[in-house]
């Protein structure tokens, strides 16, 4: 009977680890493509998530960047932290540049993964003409926005993906108008898979670019990447920061494949019961003083967000 039972608890034991395994960070590779040797500021998360695109997406990659912190943070001249090819090209150019550089790989029979790595000003504001022709198009390729919501590479301007009321260098008294909606944007060109993530949960940040490189066509991942000099917040702070992000609703991680929406799971469990946004908001400096009006605007903002998705989800809308 003893040996019975110990027979049971050990098998009920490996089937607890092979399904962690699925779950823990123990399924990542170990192999490193981003050397120590980055530029990037004390707490740098898009740093941080590059590191685990490039383990997902292995030696067999071509990052194409535009003018962002990801064109210094490579290092200084002839050094650098990257060991895959990198085509850094002007602000307004990534999406066009991996459309020929997708094109001319396939011509030579390469299944090269072309991935744009590019910010939010690079994204949202300067690239979204390139970005939506590329998809338009059908390009093969991946494009994904680290997101840290500003121009943070230039001093920390406003961009579109600024959020209403954060104080920026150009929004001195915080910005008056919202950040733009970037994600239904891209998903009015109907891709194949479109997913949002966040630096703060790399295994779903790995798992949702394994996928996306799996899946033939355009590609969309928009990473929400918290800095700490640009939202004036302590280095030590950049994973919880992001973790409040996702659990006050701030930040929906999701994925839409083939137009069907999934919420993941750190999300579903945080649109049933959101934390408070001013546990997000009052460790940022770049919220402080904001008026309780504003601040009404965006609790109701993040509300309607968790609504419609959570319609869309369910099939309501």
């Amino acid at each position: 009977m003893l040996r019975l039972r110990t027979a049971k608890l050990s098998l009920q034991l490996m089937t607890d680890i092979d399904e962690r395994s699925v779950t823990n960070l123990s399924v990542i590779p170990k192999e490193e493509y981003l050397y120590k040797c980055t530029s990037a500021c004390a707490g740098c998360s898009s740093s941080l998530c590059l590191r685990y695109v490039l383990k997902a997406a292995g030696p067999d990659s071509v990052l194409v960047v535009p003018a962002c912190c990801t064109s210094v943070l490579q290092g200084i001249y002839p050094g650098t932290a990257m060991s895959v090819p990198v085509y850094n090209i002007a602000f307004a150019a990534a999406a066009a540049c991996a459309s020929g550089l997708s094109n001319a790989l396939a011509a030579q029979g390469k299944e090269t993964n072309v991935i744009v790595y590019a910010g939010d000003g690079g994204t949202v504001d300067i690239g979204i003409q390139a970005l939506s022709g590329a998809f338009e198009r059908g390009t093969n390729f991946l494009y994904i926005c680290y997101d840290n919501e500003a121009y943070g590479n230039t001093g920390m301007q406003r961009s579109g993906a600024t959020p209403l009321g954060a104080r920026t260098t150009t929004t001195p008294g915080g910005k008056p108008t919202a950040k733009k909606d970037l994600d239904r944007i891209v998903e009015a060109h109907n891709p194949p898979y479109m997913a949002t993530a966040c630096s703060a949960y790399p295994l779903d940040l790995y798992k949702k670019v394994k996928k996306a490189l799996s899946i033939e066509g355009p590609k969309f991942i928009h990473i929400l990447a918290p800095c700490p000099p640009g939202w004036r917040y302590p280095t030590e702070k950049t994973v919880e920061m992001g973790k409040m992000a996702v659990k006050t609703g701030t930040w929906i991680l999701y994925e839409r494949e083939f137009g069907k929406l999934s919420i993941s799971g750190p999300s579903k469990a945080a649109m049933r019961k959101p934390a408070p946004l001013e546990d997000y908001i009052k460790g940022q400096g770049r919220f402080k003083n904001v008026s309780p009006e504003i601040f009404d605007l965006m609790r109701q903002q993040v509300q309607q967000n968790i609504d419609r998705l959570s319609r869309e989800e369910a099939g309501a809308c």
